[in-house]
């Protein structure tokens, strides 16, 4: 139970401009005005003369320079498109179209594709005709594509909390010590994550559910934590209950599993009212994806108790 699977630069245009270019010198038109130069030297008007290769080779660099940075606006407008494109895709939950978007920027310096890149892995993991081991690979490199946003930009509070979720993710296939070591990590990155960006209603979410999963704990897990660590992470319903509230506040309605994690906490703490006042909105929130239809089903099922 200490575990769980949680749902949802530097630009090189400048040096690849460089590459291959070369600045223009005033050695040709030296060349091709040695004579009339000669003549010109002796008239009195030095000064103009010698001045025009200089100015010409100003010339030359500044257009190249506008080549450069016109060419770096181009490539960030391409890239906000992609991110367009990429969130729209997300928004429609056409998963593998997205994942198929992203993949081709798998070597992005920009943590704005990787950290959705890792999301796309994820939810491809996810789907239900993905196989166990095709599983664990996306598991993996949605982990790695998080990591490696984190390295990009460690103020990107998106990075910082879907490194939080993979590794929670990759947790699971490296045994209970591994996963309960985790816990620290996942939860001082989604801390980090709310720094950034406190108005973010999915790290609250999460927040709360890492909260819910180590106040359920059965004591005898309880137990095994505390031989492994000198202590073991702890934590409340009342806390985790702060955190599903702060998420509701902030984009109400915005997950039909913040609603459900409500309804369950609150039965946590036998408050049937407020339990039966949130689980009747997960149960009647719009059923979008495999996750909203799978919390209905348990929404119902969990309703049946109080009849």
């Amino acid at each position: 139970m200490a575990g769980i699977v949680w749902t949802r630069c530097v630009n090189w245009t400048f040096m690849k401009a460089l590459k291959g270019t070369r600045i223009p010198t005033a050695r040709p038109f030296y060349r091709a005005t040695s004579t009339r130069m000669a003549g010109v030297l002796t008239s009195g008007r030095t000064a103009m003369v010698v001045g025009l290769p200089a100015l010409s080779c100003l010339l030359y660099g500044s257009v190249w320079i506008h080549k450069v940075r016109t060419s770096a606006v181009v490539l960030a407008l391409e890239q906000e498109e992609v991110l367009e494109q990429a969130d729209y895709l997300y928004s429609c939950a056409e998963t593998e179209k997205l994942y198929q978007l992203l993949l081709q920027h798998k070597h992005s310096d920009n943590a704005e594709f990787l950290w959705r890149l890792a999301r796309a892995s994820r939810d491809m993991s996810v789907l239900p005709d993905t196989g166990a081991g095709r599983k664990q690979q996306l598991m993996y490199e949605a982990f790695e594509y998080a990591k490696k946003a984190l390295e990009k930009d460690d103020t990107c509070f998106a990075a910082h909390k879907w490194y939080a979720i993979c590794i929670s993710d990759v947790g699971d296939y490296e045994g209970v010590k591994v996963k309960i070591g985790n816990s620290y990590i996942i939860r001082e990155h989604l801390e980090r994550a709310l720094q950034l960006n406190p108005k973010d209603a999915t790290s609250l979410h999460i927040l709360g559910y890492w909260c819910f999963a180590f106040a359920e704990l059965p004591w005898y897990q309880r137990k095994v934590a505390a031989v492994i660590f000198a202590c073991p992470p702890t934590s409340t319903y009342e806390e985790a209950l702060q955190f599903f509230l702060q998420a509701e506040q902030v984009d109400p309605n915005f997950y039909s599993k913040n609603l459900l994690m409500l309804g369950k906490t609150y039965m946590a703490l036998k408050d049937e009212r407020q339990a039966v006042l949130w689980l009747e909105k997960a149960k009647d929130y719009p059923v979008h994806t495999l996750e909203d239809k799978e919390v209905h089903k348990e929404a119902v099922d969990l309703l049946k108790k109080f009849r």
